[in-house]
Formats: structure tokens, sequence, C-alpha cells
């Protein structure tokens, strides 16, 4: 999964979201299609009323522009910037997810359907890519145990798992088989039940942009950031652990828990320490902390499990 990070973002970069924003309009008004194209679903950014959550850092976020322009989702594509490049071409309205299983209300719910009467909020959370980078994001969204509630978990369910839309037409990197699509995720059931996993549909205060997992995707800030499925189509309650993705592609690399965990190192790289994305150059790599900084909200799910082998 690693990539070469370049480090020519610094703090004098960080652009706030409305200057961003006015500044790709000026580029459409002048007749740049293409530009107001690579930003992908932005042009139909819409505002969400959200209330604080006491959940959130008080870390400072990223810029609207880190956050949208260098990123992995590869669906369109193993480069950081090709899901800016790409994302535009993804239809998400109407959009619905099947949720099945071991639930009592299985189904087919659109977006309006699992969004209704949940209050959103603004989660700022931690973001810890595997390849060891981070960032800060400013999420919207719900708790995840608020919609598996309404659809009803039934008693044999032990796990959760996630499936992101395939439709290689408007998803440019599904062309290629470096991966067995659809992209699956999947999560223990207190691990899906727990406060702070969430599922988001939007940022910076407004709907998903379409490179960031448009539009509902799952954020689970303590585990790195693969583990949190884009553009999700399917959630099923299952009592087996669900295969995942990077674990059926390399699963010496790429455990089903995946928790940020300084002390393990993935095999070709340490853990140890981060790069955070907009500190410059010369900035220097910065401790991880034991579950991106959430270890006291979470490591009793883990209580009495080796870490170095359940990875």
């Amino acid at each position: 999964m690693r990539t070469s990070y370049k480090p020519d973002l610094t703090w004098a970069d960080v652009t706030p979201k409305d200057v961003f924003v006015n500044r790709r309009s000026l580029i459409g008004g002048i007749g740049a299609t293409a530009a107001l194209g690579s930003i992908g679903g932005m042009a139909q950014a819409t505002k969400i009323d959200t209330v604080p959550s006491s959940l959130s850092t008080d870390l400072e976020p990223n810029s609207f522009e880190d956050i949208t322009s260098y990123n992995n989702f590869y669906e369109f594509g193993t480069g950081k910037t090709d899901p800016a490049k790409h994302a535009h071409q993804l239809t998400t309205d109407p959009w619905s997810v099947q949720i099945d299983g071991l639930v009592d209300n299985p189904g087919t719910y659109d977006l309006a359907d699992l969004t209704k009467d949940v209050q959103m909020e603004e989660r700022i959370y931690r973001f810890r890519c595997v390849e060891a980078w981070s960032m800060v994001i400013p999420w919207v969204g719900f708790e995840l145990n608020q919609l598996l509630a309404r659809v009803g978990v039934q008693p044999g369910a032990k796990y959760v798992a996630f499936e992101t839309l395939v439709r290689p037409e408007e998803m440019p990197g599904q062309r290629r088989g470096f991966l067995d699509w659809p992209y699956r995720e999947g999560l223990r059931l207190d691990e899906a039940m727990h406060p702070l996993t969430i599922m988001a549909t939007g940022l910076y205060g407004e709907t998903m942009p379409n490179q960031n997992g448009a539009p509902i995707r799952l954020v689970v800030p303590w585990k790195y950031g693969f583990k949190s499925i884009k553009s999700i189509v399917r959630i099923s309650l299952t009592a087996e652990e669900p295969p995942t993705s990077w674990n059926m592609a390399n699963p010496r690399e790429y455990g089903f828990y995946s928790n940020v965990n300084p002390e393990v190192d993935h095999p070709r790289w340490s853990q140890a320490t981060e790069r955070k994305v907009g500190g410059g150059l010369i900035a220097k790599r910065q401790p991880t902390l034991m579950m991106n900084g959430y270890a006291d909200q979470v490591m009793d799910l883990y209580k009495g499990m080796d870490l170095a082998t359940f990875y």
C-alpha cells in the first residue's frame, strides 16, 4: 500500500475551506471545466446541521484541501491524487445500502432512511494511515450503534461486514485487478457498537466529497485508515469473521484488527512514528500514540489479547 509521500505541504499552505472553495469556483468561472471535475462532488456539497461532540479531539483539523486532495481510495487509482482527479465520475444520488444477515429488519435503505431522525455530530478525529502519515479530520456523522439498533441485531451476530460499490465505469481503479472487488471490511460487533465508531456523511460541515467516500462511509478512529471503508452499499451482520480486502490480498502485512499500535511494526516499516500531512519538509516525525490516541476508550475491547498476534 505504501507510496512515496511528497512533503510539499506546510502550515503556510493550510487553506480555510471557504477560501479553497472560492478559489476553485473562480477556476470554474473562467472555463476550467476539468478543474471543477477534479474536486469530485464538492460542487453539490450542502450544509449539514451538526452539534459538537465531547468525543472530538482538541487538535487543529487539517485544511479542507489537505483532506480532499491527499488520500487513498483505490477504486479511483493507487496515487494519492487519483481520488480527487477521478471521483467526479461517481454518481451518488440515488444511493442505497443493503442491510442483511443476522438482523430483524433486513432490507435496502436509501440514504434518507439511514439518516432519518439522526442527530448529526461533528466528530473531529485523529486519522492515522498504515503508511505512517496522519491528519486531523472534522467528520460529520452519527454512531453506527444507532443504525444497528434500528435494524435489530440478532443474538447470533458477532461481526459486521461492509462492502463498497462496484461500478468500474465510474471507478477507474476497479478496472485493475490488484484487489478482489468489491472492497470489503469488517469489525467485531463490540467494535462496531463502540461510541467512537461512526457512519460519516460529510466533513467540514458539508456533505461528503466523492473522493472521501461519498455519500456514506465508516470511520473507526483507533484503527488504520483502510479499515474505514468508503462509499458503502452493503452491511451484513454475521456469526463468522468476514473476509477483508487487504487481509485477503496480503495477510502477512494486514490483519483483521489493524489497530494503530506503535509497538507492532508493519513487516516493511516502523509504526513507531508518523508524519503529519501539512507539517512541512523539515517537520520532525511525531510519536504514534497507542490506538491513535484513543487507548483510554478502547483498550478494554482487547483485554487479554496478544496484540502482536491479533494485529
